[in-house]
């Protein structure tokens, strides 16, 4: 006869290939929702959001009438908030916007419109700035190429100063423009969006303005209204 099996051996398989096949447990902290509670807490939701609608408006409550702003009575003051520029005058209305927009003429002319000698010409105190409207319309609309003298310094930008008339709206360009025409001490009257349009109206040109072609208009202002205020009472170039 042969020897018995030992007597454990057999049923430890046999346990183990029974506890193989059952799912493993989970954690209590695991244990998924029941679909009923899930569904209970989403009518509870539904509901409460029924009723809590017509008890707020009921109340008064409203974002108009509980913004902290506009019931401070003070406006918001955000940049970009409701009503941003309204209290404005037109003037500083192009004076605020005008800033924002000479950053893409800061990098040649620098932020303090000094310029960059030999380089960019300086925009304080320059007479193409503060001389005719329609001559610096005309630069900013297609560009100036070639040598050009401001406040007796030469310059002659490699490539010339490019157009910016077909990036910028004409209310863009006259924010600069009146923008730069009131800074770094300089002052004169404010350019209008009307103003640009009449020269963009007009002037059919596809290539860049060189100092002699401009000279014509050294002089010349855009004739317009000017709204009433500091963009009207300033210096104006004769």
């Amino acid at each position: 006869m042969s020897a018995p099996a030992h007597p454990d051996s057999t049923d430890l398989d046999r346990l183990h290939s029974a506890v193989k096949r059952e799912k493993e447990d989970l954690a209590p902290q695991n244990q998924p929702a029941p679909l009923w509670a899930i569904f209970l807490l989403m009518l509870v939701a539904i509901i409460a959001g029924g009723q809590l609608g017509p008890i707020m408006n009921g109340a008064g409550v409203s974002f108009e009438s509980s913004n902290l702003f506009v019931s401070s009575g003070s406006g918001d003051p955000r940049p970009g908030g409701a009503g941003a520029g309204a209290a404005l005058d037109p003037f500083a209305l192009a004076m605020k916007k005008g800033a924002s927009g000479y950053s893409v003429c800061g990098g040649c002319h620098q932020g303090n419109g000094g310029g960059i000698p030999g380089q960019f010409p300086p925009l304080a105190g320059s007479e193409y700035v503060l001389g005719g409207t329609e001559r610096l319309v005309r630069i900013v609309q297609h560009g100036l190429t070639g040598p050009v003298t401001v406040k007796g310094q030469a310059f002659n930008t490699p490539g010339g100063m490019q157009p910016f008339g077909a990036a910028m709206s004409s209310q863009d360009l006259a924010n600069v423009l009146t923008y730069i025409r009131n800074t770094w001490g300089n002052e004169a009257t404010m350019i209008t969006k009307e103003m640009v349009q009449k020269v963009r109206d007009e002037e059919k040109r596809t290539s860049q303005w060189t100092a002699a072609d401009l000279e014509p208009f050294a002089k010349k202002d855009i004739p317009g209204d000017i709204p009433a205020g500091p963009g009207a009472t300033a210096a104006a170039a004769k």
